[in-house]
């Protein structure tokens, strides 16, 4: 009699639980379409009112996607199967009214992009971020919700995703911020998995290819995890002990990589066999160094994430531009591109910054502040991007070279100083504001040193001294002062005309000439646009000082300037070694501690 009591009371803990869950389902007899339809149920509502809303923003973006506009064929019902009403206040909630306390929800979804952001759906996979696909209540955020992926046996899915499992295809998360910072990959992948100090690290892989193919790169996502644990000198603990990698390489998806708290998605166009096998790597390295840098520590600006609104942060120089510094400094460190590449590859973003006119409108922090414009935003009305944006991905990344090298310089590093932040904001879960940062590096290096690092690159938009910082580490830095610089991008129109397709930069060649985007090229120094060769190759046959006459049409109107070239301001960036200069054994020991060389 007493285990019957227990039990019969364990039961009806249970079905008071489940009573108190949000809970949902979600099928795809119609994924050749990209729709899904998906029910949800909201229990013991003690409100007059219930409203749903579809999110605007996802976790890891800052701009506003508004989802809501993929969703048709809402309907509402009571305990009993009556309909409900419902009323539109905007365009991201529907307010429901009249209900019994229980509201079932129904409704179909489009979905066809496959990303970090977005969700696809397709007879390939159902690829899905959970705030583009799942309505939710903000009144009942709180409560623990249950998931039911109704999975196409037909084609062999399976799922895969951060949530605990219950039973079968039915998922749970412990509330709302942890189910929408858990995207799911469902289909037909494969699966490898190591441990890691008592952890376990999972690859999931959607592809086309080859079970050998798969081995092979997840040797090489092995080596990046095991390096980017040296910097931080342990793991985070995982929730659920798992971190697990949803990678899906499928002619299908759009190129992007979406940190969350235990997972990751990765997508790309590029098969292992076909480019992918290099070309994909350094977004497994930058997504994963996440599971630190911005997931655990956590800026207190983006908590709690905001699924209403978009998100600003100040910090993301640190967060996104610190984490793309250690993107490829990984790679090379395991050993998966060689130093040489490693150090060379650095002109782009070096080059991208340095030369950008943005930083006289804007330091990092205000960098930062304009990511729900640019990322992943969308808008029709053409922008000046060329001239007051610099990515804070960027930005932060030259910014976190330049003091990994001047810690360097004084017998330090910057990955000790990322252990220190990690311990004091990471493991703590302690959000940090940007003086935190500021604080532990004076901590770490020395009031001076922090105070000028901050007063100069961070709170103003100064740049360190580069061309000394290289030098520490045997590296060269260089213009070419004999190659002529335009200042303007220009190509091929379909009339055998050449166009500008960019904003010249400021005080540029090309913008002191009153040149524009859009400005049409008929002519330069009486010869047509050349055809067949790219522009910038044309100029190669020009020094700087000389003078170009450009008969342009602009809205129709026949016009003509001069444009006096300049000096290019582009550097190269290489081992001083290969210039036939030879390391001091300072700067040979600086660099091989640099890479971690063996």
């Amino acid at each position: 009699m007493r285990s019957l009591i227990i039990c019969l009371c364990l039961l009806l803990y249970v079905n008071v639980l489940t009573a108190q869950n949000n809970s949902y389902t979600i099928s795809f007899e119609n994924a050749v379409h990209h729709e899904a339809f998906i029910t949800a149920t909201f229990s013991n509502i003690t409100s007059d009112t219930l409203s749903v809303r579809m999110s605007r923003t996802s976790p890891g973006r800052y701009a506003l996607h508004e989802f809501a506009k993929n969703v048709y064929g809402f309907e509402a019902e009571d305990g009993k199967g009556t309909k409900l009403s419902v009323s539109r206040r905007d365009p991201y909630s529907w307010n429901i009214t009249g209900h019994d306390g229980t509201v079932h929800i129904s409704y179909t979804l489009f979905a066809n992009r496959g990303g970090g952001t977005y969700s696809q759906i397709d007879e390939t996979h159902a690829h899905l971020n959970i705030p583009a696909t799942f309505m939710f209540s903000p009144s009942l955020e709180e409560r623990p919700i249950e998931v039911t992926f109704d999975t196409r046996e037909d084609l062999n899915w399976k799922v895969a995703t951060q949530l605990p499992l219950v039973s079968g295809t039915t998922y749970t998360a412990p509330n709302l911020q942890y189910f929408m910072d858990s995207p799911t990959e469902i289909s037909d992948f494969s699966i490898r998995e190591f441990d890691v100090d008592g952890q376990k690290i999972q690859f999931v892989l959607h592809h086309n290819g080859t079970e050998e193919e798969l081995n092979t790169y997840f040797e090489k996502v092995k080596k990046v995890v095991l390096a980017e644990k040296e910097v931080y000198g342990e793991l985070p603990s995982f929730d659920y002990g798992r971190y697990t990698f949803l990678a899906c390489y499928i002619p299908n998806a759009s190129g992007d990589g979406m940190e969350h708290r235990n997972s990751t998605i990765l997508t790309s166009t590029r098969s292992l066999a076909d480019g992918g096998m290099k070309g994909n790597i350094g977004t497994v390295s930058h997504e994963f160094f996440h599971s630190w840098n911005v997931e655990r520590i956590r800026p207190q600006s983006l908590e709690p994430f905001d699924f209403e609104e978009a998100n600003m942060s100040g910090a993301l120089w640190f967060a996104e531009g610190f984490t793309s510094y250690y993107t490829n400094l990984i790679l090379c460190r395991a050993g998966l591109i060689a130093p040489e590449e490693y150090i060379e590859g650095l002109a782009g973003t070096f080059n991208y910054v340095w030369n950008s006119p943005a930083r006289q409108f804007f330091n990092p922090i205000e960098m930062s502040y304009q990511a729900p414009f640019v990322d992943a935003a969308t808008s029709v009305d053409p922008v000046n991007r060329e001239n007051m944006f610099i990515s804070y991905y960027s930005y932060g990344s030259v910014l976190g070279l330049a003091l990994d090298l001047a810690l360097r310089e004084k017998g330090l590093n910057l990955d000790e100083y990322m252990k220190l932040v990690w311990k004091k904001f990471g493991e703590t879960q302690i959000p940090y504001k940007i003086k935190d940062l500021q604080n532990a590096l004076s901590e770490y290096a020395g009031k001076e040193f922090a105070d000028t690092f901050f007063n100069s690159y961070i709170y103003k938009s100064e740049m360190p001294d580069y061309q000394r910082l290289f030098e520490t580490v045997g590296v060269l830095l260089k213009t070419n002062p004999e190659v002529a610089y335009f200042g303007a991008y220009a190509a091929l129109d379909g009339d055998g005309n050449g166009e500008i397709k960019s904003n010249p930069t400021i005080d540029s060649p090309a913008y002191m000439a009153n040149l524009d985007k859009g400005d049409i090229i008929t002519a330069i120094n009486g010869e047509p646009f050349p055809d067949g060769q790219q522009f910038e190759a044309y100029l190669l046959q020009f020094k700087p000082g000389d003078v170009l006459k450009i008969e342009f049409e602009r809205f129709g109107t026949p016009k003509t300037t001069q444009v006096k070239l300049a000096s290019s301001p582009t550097y190269v960036i290489s081992p001083s070694e290969k210039e036939g200069d030879e390391l001091t054994k300072k700067q040979h020991d600086a660099r091989k501690d640099w890479l971690k060389l063996k």
